[in-house]
């Protein structure tokens, strides 16, 4: 193993990382904190606003880290393309721990941008932690948000298969682009019933932040539990999403023509 390669990807993962957070949760902390003063209200416009920016985040963390790691910026992507396509297994974990340790720098530094306002309008840390981690929608019912995420990144793996397939339909560089809209799509079509992490790291770096700065009703620390749906569920869903795109369609796809003469050789 090429440990000085494997450190650039790594950089690169947590810098890509990094910059999905700071775009995806500056929004949120925008649409929050200055929605009125009032801590769960955010301004007119805001959802559709909070959408675009995750799926913006998502686009530019790609141009960032794509020639150097893929850009994958979310451990959900890396155990997936591990399974289906010859990712190396021995990389999963260097670069699950450089995304989360990514998007733990990202929130840590939208909380010091706005720590002013988070102390305005939540002066105890009671009622804002939703600007950086997500939480389930209806509490007592744990399994619908973990069918939420399963099915939001069974979605997102599907599509990103789909969409970097050399042998589906060319997207050249336009590949980040389209991953982006499939993130704001999924936002807009099934965010409010778990947050759409679709994305362990994303969730669970600026869940530590929270509880590292003292936010309460953190789902880490709070004894609610709530931290291990937006981890364990979007592992399962982008595994699900990734069979269903291989064994769905990608082996029904035309091969290209010297696959086919080789195949007639044999």
């Amino acid at each position: 193993m090429n440990n000085k390669n494997l450190l650039g990807e790594c950089v690169a993962e947590f810098i890509g990382t990094m910059v999905l957070i700071l775009f995806g949760t500056g929004v949120v902390a925008m649409t929050a904190l200055f929605g009125g003063g009032v801590p769960g209200e955010v301004v007119k416009g805001g959802y559709t606003n909070i959408t675009i920016s995750w799926g913006l985040g998502v686009v530019m963390g790609i141009y960032i880290a794509g020639r150097v790691s893929g850009a994958h910026l979310n451990p959900a992507v890396t155990l997936a393309f591990a399974v289906f396509r010859g990712f190396p297994w021995r990389k999963v974990i260097p670069y699950s721990v450089a995304q989360t340790a990514g998007a733990f720098a990202g929130a840590a530094l939208v909380y010091w941008e706005y720590h002013l306002a988070f102390l305005r309008a939540d002066p105890l840390l009671e009622k804002t932690a939703f600007v950086f981690t997500t939480f389930p929608a209806f509490p007592a019912d744990v399994w619908a948000g973990v069918f939420d995420q399963v099915l939001g990144t069974a979605l997102l793996m599907l599509l990103i298969f789909a969409i970097v397939d050399e042998h589906n339909i060319p997207c050249t560089d336009l590949w980040p682009v389209l991953v982006g809209l499939v993130v704001v799509g999924i936002g807009m079509s099934f965010g409010a019933l778990h947050g759409y992490a679709i994305n362990p790291a994303r969730d669970f770096g600026p869940r530590l932040v929270t509880a590292a700065v003292g936010f309460k009703h953190n789902g880490l620390t709070d004894g609610s539990g709530v931290f291990w749906v937006p981890i364990v569920a979007p592992l399962v869903g982008a595994v699900a999403g990734g069979a269903l795109y291989d064994f769905g369609v990608r082996r029904f796809l035309p091969r290209p023509a010297v696959q086919i003469e080789r195949a007639n050789n044999s």
